[in-house]
């Protein structure tokens, strides 16, 4: 596989991503409307899902300027979410700030500021300053959100508790090539000019987060999240 194949397949599928993310805020943001959440997070979470639109235009433009051709394959039913039957839509808002945002946009700050280290071509490059500065900015979104919903309801940590094996489990696979050897140990130097990364980086940069961010930050909820780290 050529390093141009590489630079193609991952800009395209963050393409993708992107819509989905925008997909996933937009019912966030709508869940937390019909909940009376503090108007100041429905406002952020209404300019996020603008963003995640702005990087999938950008992202297309890097794949555009790697000789890309295709259309993104965007799945329609990846991006319609529903309310979880018989639950409080409370449940749902502090389910989605927890897995999305807490743990996956809380992670996507280092891992983004790697890739934008090594960047060499100048469209990449643009597009990823422009990622990592709105990431930061997404990981305080879900931090705030969730720290308000306990806020209003302690006892909702409970449920953060019970779904912090499975979310961890979860965003460890959405890594999975990194940790079973699908992927490549090495990419060619000029896929990682384009802004990619080798898939090994991937694994570490997840171990560094649990330690910085994920744990240290659960604590300050009173959530002790090793044990649920330890069985993912």
């Amino acid at each position: 596989m050529s390093a141009l194949s590489f630079v193609q397949d991952e800009w395209l599928r963050r393409v993708e991503a992107e819509y989905r993310s925008s997909a996933i805020t937009q019912t966030l943001t709508l869940w937390m409307t019909q909940a009376a959440v503090s108007p100041d997070l429905i406002a952020e979470g209404l300019r996020i899902a603008q963003d995640e639109l702005d990087h999938a235009e950008l992202s297309m433009a890097v794949y555009q300027a790697a000789a890309g051709t295709e259309m993104p394959r965007i799945d329609r039913a990846s991006l319609t979410f529903s309310a979880t039957p018989g639950a409080q839509i409370e449940d749902d808002i502090v389910l989605f700030a927890l897995e999305i945002f807490c743990l996956g946009e809380t992670v996507a700050v280092p891992l983004f500021r790697s890739l934008r280290e090594r960047c060499e071509e100048p469209v990449a490059r643009a597009a990823l300053d422009r990622i990592l500065l709105d990431e930061v900015r997404h990981r305080d979104f879900g931090w705030a959100l969730l720290t308000w919903m306990l806020e209003q309801a302690p006892e909702r940590a409970a449920l953060v508790r019970r779904r912090l094996p499975s979310a961890f489990a979860s965003i460890r696979r959405s890594y999975a090539p990194a940790f079973s050897g699908q992927a490549p140990s090495a990419l060619p130097p000029e896929a990682i000019r384009w802004g990619l990364m080798d898939p090994p980086e991937y694994a570490a940069c997840l171990d560094r987060t649990f330690e910085r961010d994920w744990q240290p930050r659960l604590a300050r909820l009173g959530i002790d999240a090793l044990d649920a780290w330890t069985a993912r």
